[in-house]
């Protein structure tokens, strides 16, 4: 260690006055709060985001190819992008807005959604959701529905649920269709729950009006959900632009920039908490800088150049940033194990146990770069000022 450091680290930690070291310990635990408040609500709201990104993921295709009057022949089309390089599966599907008659002979919005359910398990992950019945038996008469929706209403399986479809439908029932529930699904989000019910294809395709080859689209599941740009791109060079191909990122834009923002407004503004305990360093080297004005003094008489001086202090407050800075990091990543582990939130809204935390490498080493540039920025003042003193009027009064 040489003299700098071992000077650094004694006014750090050897300081006579209690009052210094009360302030040495103050400005450290400054940093170490703002620190850990960063590093837990960043892994928080990654967390909570990742979860909401992996709810979507699983209700919803990675890629939908879909047309404006429908996509006909829709297995030859899925013959053709099944050799792309990443494409892992793809089902067809038909989607549209109907009306539940419920009691009273009310009428409730709600989506159908008709899937082939030999395929759709290689799509999405709507079996893994099922928490009453299987995907094996939706039948052409059959229905699932939400958890939200059957509890509204109070459905339960083997229950008798009226739509009521804006076509006619083909097959000369009309437009009035009685289903019977062969399952319930739970994705967590409460809009999906309440508003989606999911058919069998040929029901489908009778309740819309639809002919036996046409579908409204064709989900695609991908080996990497985050590829999707990329192969969106090479199923339009397959198909052609006479189809509109969307990605689950193109769909959900809005809400992915907000979650951004959200994250990073957050960030910006505890990162504030970092920026005043920096202020707490600065009164601190100040305070040792006027105690000391007599080993600077000497220090300088004996030759010690002046930038030596100034790295001293500054070495000082890097000191009082890192070992905030560690602890803060302690701290967050303990209490972020406690909040994954222990903390309990209601399963019923969010579908989960515990709160999400996820710390990612790439947050917090940001968390710790941002904490040490400020903490190097509260040294530059106080000492350029130890390094402007001058030896006779530092020694004068001795």
């Amino acid at each position: 260690m040489n003299y700098e450091n071992w000077i650094s680290y004694r006014y750090l930690t050897g300081s006579k006055g209690r009052f210094l070291s009360f302030l040495n310990i103050v400005s450290i635990a400054g940093v170490a709060i703002g620190v850990m408040a960063l590093i837990i609500v960043t892994g928080v709201m990654t967390g909570f985001g990742n979860n909401l990104r992996e709810k979507i993921i699983g209700t919803t295709p990675h890629i939908m190819i879909e047309k404006e009057t429908g996509v006909r022949d829709f297995q030859d089309v899925r013959e053709r992008i099944k050799g792309i390089e990443g494409v892992a599966g793809s089902s067809p599907y038909i989607q549209g807005s109907v009306f539940l008659e419920s009691a009273g002979n009310q009428a409730t919005g709600i989506i159908v959604r008709g899937i082939d359910p030999e395929t759709e398990g290689g799509v999405t992950k709507v079996d893994e959701y099922l928490v009453k019945g299987a995907l094996s038996d939706l039948n052409e008469g059959g229905v699932i529905i939400g958890s939200e929706l059957a509890r509204y209403f109070g459905y339960a399986l083997g229950d008798i649920l009226t739509v009521i479809s804006p076509g006619s439908g083909i097959s000369g029932q009309g437009w009035r269709y009685n289903l019977k529930v062969a399952g319930v699904f739970n994705t967590g989000m409460a809009d999906y729950d309440m508003s989606l019910v999911i058919v069998h294809l040929n029901m489908a395709q009778n309740i819309f009006g639809l002919d036996a080859g046409l579908a409204t689209g064709i989900g695609v599941k991908l080996d990497d959900p985050y590829r999707a740009k990329e192969i969106k791109e090479a199923v339009y060079g397959i198909i052609g632009r006479g189809f509109l191909v969307k990605t689950w990122i193109d769909i959900n834009r809005n809400l992915f920039e907000a979650l951004f923002l959200e994250k990073w407004g957050l960030f910006i503004i505890l990162t504030l908490m970092v920026l005043v305990a920096s202020f707490n360093i600065i009164s601190t080297l100040i305070v040792t800088v006027t105690s000391k004005v007599h080993d600077i003094g000497i220090l300088q008489s004996i030759g010690v150049p002046k930038s030596s001086i100034r790295r001293i202090f500054t070495k000082q407050g890097i000191f009082i940033g890192a070992m905030g800075t560690f602890w803060g990091l302690v701290g967050g990543i303990g209490t972020s194990y406690i909040l994954k582990t222990y903390v309990k939130v209601p399963e019923e809204i969010y579908s989960i146990s515990h709160v999400p935390v996820d710390l990612q490498k790439t947050d917090v080493g940001i968390i710790i770069a941002a904490a040490m540039v400020i903490s190097y920025l509260a040294t530059i003042y106080p000492a350029s000022r130890a390094a402007d003193l001058q030896p006779v009027d530092a020694l004068r009064y001795e």
